[in-house]
């Protein structure tokens, strides 16, 4: 009751204001026979007159009529707004100004009090619509401000921001109904919204991404007042509606209510102006633990739905609601007598579609009861189907069959006989009944499909649940492990992506000495040009060269410590001739030092080396082969994540612009690049960015998009200005008033951390430790090195370091990657439930 009541007096009040608008008969009447002089002698100041003078002649003339009877049926609405309509008749004596000119008598003349504000001709006043107004808007010629050029507008915003809004609109033509009823709204909203009004077709579609019909009027709500820095736009929001008065009304009402409304009462009892007006009405269900994040989500999904439904924040905690607990999202419309609808909804897109699209609803509704009644049946048939999904996908394809005849079994009789029967063996290590472990069995068979036929290769593979004692002979304590070993060298595990890429590239790359020794300056150059040896013509890495005198020993020894641990991964040279004085010279640096050729050769970079240890030597090596300005892979990631800095990075539809690259590049070669990591994503490519920006933004936003995050800090996300070129003046200027905290976030991620499923799934802490574990050769004793980030720092998502030791994680303590072997006896009684996952094992 309290809600139709609430509505039936805002309906009152609006036909109350609309009653202006509408002609009323005998309420006014236009004033005749008036002479000049009786006209002019009864001006009033502050009164405003529109009048016009005639003859007997021109009275009588065909070409009168029509005027006399349009200007006649405007005296009553002009009445409205306190202007009289005079006919003056002008004697034949006359040869005043207003009656003795044949000009003056085809015009009509607007004033305020006796002082001249405009003066009409009478064939611009063709009708009603025209008379009023032109009146209007010469009357309100300095509260409504007429632009042409988008400069113009721009400038009139700028002034506002902050302060007010602004109702921009566009007619065809002045003189027409839609005119009027602008010029009508801004008589009565004036004094809340600047009101600027332009007939020029350019100017309305530069103020609109879209091609909007120049044919037709347009009203533009500006949200100026929102916007609080000066670079910040104002937020747009079209009048969907034919621009009429009513419509004009109704489009402000439901500008000026609250974005956002929190509510802790029933929702039953709940009325807004959207309710009033005939829209529906959106609930956001919240709770303590969650209230920053739902009142972003709520006020994305209010932008999104401004004019067409309220949104409103209900808080769970402080009202008692007898719905489900997964449920977040309620529906109220404004028929009477409509139960309102609680729902589960996945997104924010959702939520948009339920209001634009009414069947929505019903689908959802019927959705949810089908997932209800089959929720306990799923329970019983899905029991194999675990929560983490490496399990899910192996146990999905637990029946297909893996092209596994490229690949040598290795068992405790044959192992030590194989690794001398090729020039680089690589060994897979697993656990048959492991989900990781037949994952990267999978990438493996592909690796050895790939690579078949391939001079000084051979993969083979160990289960170390048939071989345990083999397994820990070579001190494989953590599984699936991969293994190259090499003829009087020291084994090297792998310990990047699991990929098939990644995988193929380190068993080519580490059939190569790491370091390869050139003996010959001229080596050294071609080497510098991208002339490899055959095996590494198809890898398309940063070449890097050390260069030694015979003085700088210890760094050479460093040097080659770090390419036995950085083989498979990295395509390292060394010169330590009697002349490499010469070369590293010919790049502006002094033995020792690195020589990186990016590019092919094109362009050579001299690095020198001022740290001899070999924890430093690795750490530099790799931090110098990152790219200067990446894109960003699933696979190479991590590697910029460990270097725990904030990242500036470009989401790109495609690939990005040559202007675009460039002007980036610059930032990344800038005095600042090292406090940052400069780079970019291809949405193409790596389709998981668009997860990440819904993570960010709730829906993925128009791109191009520029965004500073910083992981490491805070979980800001800051969104450059998208009116704004990509020029290294601009992202400069943006990054300053940034790191002054001139700027708001877009959104702030959680605190929470990202923990894996299980500590043995941390697959970011497994990948390319600083110094990767070297293995020992029989009788050593096993050295662990934890993994490290520059600078000490541990990645975000890196928490396995901090939980809690618990049975399962113990091993894991000691580094390295892969799944313990010890603590397994939880895990036994699954091996027979899950059965072979492959018919080969």
């Amino acid at each position: 009751m309290p809600a139709q009541k609430d509505r039936w007096i805002s309906s009152l009040v609006f036909l109350l204001f609309c009653a202006c608008s509408i002609p009323r008969s005998g309420s006014a009447s236009l004033q005749q026979e008036l002479s000049p002089r009786h006209y002019f002698s009864g001006l009033e100041a502050g009164k405003t007159s529109l009048a016009f003078f005639i003859t007997e002649s021109w009275n009588v003339s065909p070409g009168a009529q029509p005027f006399l009877e349009q200007i006649e049926s405007s005296a009553e609405a002009l009445q409205d707004y306190g202007i009289s309509v005079v006919k003056v008749n002008c004697p034949k004596e006359d040869v005043s100004k207003y009656c003795g000119k044949e000009n003056a008598l085809r015009k009509a003349f607007l004033f305020r009090g006796n002082r001249l504000i405009r003066e009409f001709p009478t064939d611009a006043l063709f009708d009603v619509n025209s008379v009023v107004a032109h009146v209007l808007f010469a009357l309100l010629f300095n509260e409504v401000k007429y632009v042409e050029t988008l400069a113009d507008l721009e400038n009139i915003e700028n002034v506002l921001k902050g302060k007010s809004n602004m109702v921009f609109a566009y007619v065809p033509a002045t003189g027409t109904a839609e005119h009027r009823a602008v010029m009508e709204a801004a008589f009565v909203y004036g004094t809340m919204h600047q009101f600027v009004l332009t007939t020029e077709a350019a100017l309305l579609k530069a103020t609109s991404q879209d091609d909007p019909d120049v044919s037709s009027a347009w009203l533009l709500f500006c949200h100026c007042q929102w916007a609080t820095e000066p670079a910040q736009p104002c937020r747009r929001t079209a009048l969907a509606q034919p621009l009429t008065l009513l419509n004009i009304h109704r489009h402000l009402k439901l500008m000026g209510a609250p974005l956002v409304t929190e509510v802790a009462e029933d929702p039953e009892k709940i009325s807004t102006v959207h309710l009033q007006l005939g829209l529906p009405l959106v609930f956001i269900l919240s709770q303590k633990e969650t209230y920053e994040a739902d009142r972003r989500t709520a006020e994305f999904v209010a932008w999104q739905l401004l004019g067409k439904a309220g949104v409103a924040l209900l808080s769970r905690d402080l009202v008692d609601l007898n719905v489900l607990h997964r449920s977040n999202v309620a529906l109220k419309t404004p028929d009477e007598g409509m139960p309102i609808q609680y729902l589960v909804l996945e997104d924010t897109d959702e939520v948009i579609t339920l209001v634009e699209d009414k069947n929505k609803v019903k689908q959802i509704q019927e959705d949810e009861q089908e997932e209800e009644e089959d929720e306990d049946e799923k329970e019983n048939s899905n029991q194999d189907i675990q929560d983490d999904q490496v399990v899910e996908a192996v146990s999905r394809d637990k029946k297909r069959e893996l092209p596994l005849e490229q690949i040598r079994v290795l068992t405790e009789e044959n192992f030590h006989s194989s690794l001398l029967e090729a020039a680089r063996t690589v060994v897979l290590f697993y656990a048959s009944w492991e989900a990781v472990s037949l994952a990267v069995l999978r990438s493996y068979s592909e690796v050895a499909t790939h690579l078949k036929g391939t001079p000084g290769v051979l993969l083979c593979r160990v289960n170390c649940w048939d071989w345990p004692g083999l397994c820990s002979q070579e001190n494989v304590t953590q599984f699936p492990t991969i293994r190259a070993y090499k003829e009087g060298q020291q084994s090297v595990t792998y310990g990047g992506m699991w990929a098939t890429e990644e995988l193929s590239s380190f068993i080519l790359l580490s059939q190569v000495s790491c370091p390869l020794k050139l003996a010959t300056m001229d080596e050294a150059e071609r080497y510098l040009r991208g002339e490899f040896p055959s095996e590494l013509s198809s890898h398309h890495h940063t070449s890097l060269l050390g260069v030694f005198s015979t003085a700088t020993s210890e760094a050479r020894e460093a040097f080659e410590e770090a390419g036995n641990i950085l083989s498979g991964h990295v395509r390292m040279g060394m010169y330590f001739e009697d002349d490499a004085l010469a070369l590293s010279q010919k790049y502006s640096v002094s033995p020792p030092a690195l020589l990186l050729a990016r590019s092919g050769g094109r362009s050579v970079e001299g690095i020198a080396l001022s740290k001899h240890s070999l924890q430093d030597m690795v750490q530099m090596i790799r931090y110098e082969l990152l790219d200067i300005f990446p894109e960003i892979t699933v696979s190479n990631l991590p590697q910029y994540l460990q270097l725990g800095k904030p990242f500036l990075i470009l989401f790109s539809a495609g690939d990005i612009s040559q202007v675009e690259s460039k002007e980036m590049l610059k930032v990344a070669k800038g005095s600042a690049q090292q406090k940052f990591v400069a780079c970019w994503l291809n949405l193409k490519k790596t389709p998981v960015g668009h997860g990440i920006l819904r993570t960010y933004f709730s829906t993925t936003p128009s791109l191009p998009v520029l965004l500073w995050v910083n992981l490491h800090a805070g979980g800001q996300v800051f969104r450059f200005p998208s009116e704004q070129s990509i020029t290294e003046v601009n992202i400069l200027s943006w990054l300053e008033k940034l790191q002054a905290g001139l700027e708001i976030p877009s959104s702030t991620l959680s605190e929470e951390d990202w923990k894996p499923p299980l500590p043995a799934y941390n697959f970011l802490q497994m990948m390319d430790p600083s110094v990767p574990e070297l293995s020992p050769q029989p009788g050593d004793t096993p050295v662990q090195h934890p993994p490290q980030s520059p600078g000490g720092d541990t990645a975000r998502g890196d928490t396995a370091t901090r939980e809690e030791p618990s049975q399962q994680s113990t091993a894991e303590e000691a580094g390295g990657p892969g799944r313990d072997l010890r603590g397994t006896a939880p895990r036994l009684a699954a091996r027979d439930k899950q059965g072979k996952r492959h018919s080969e094992l």
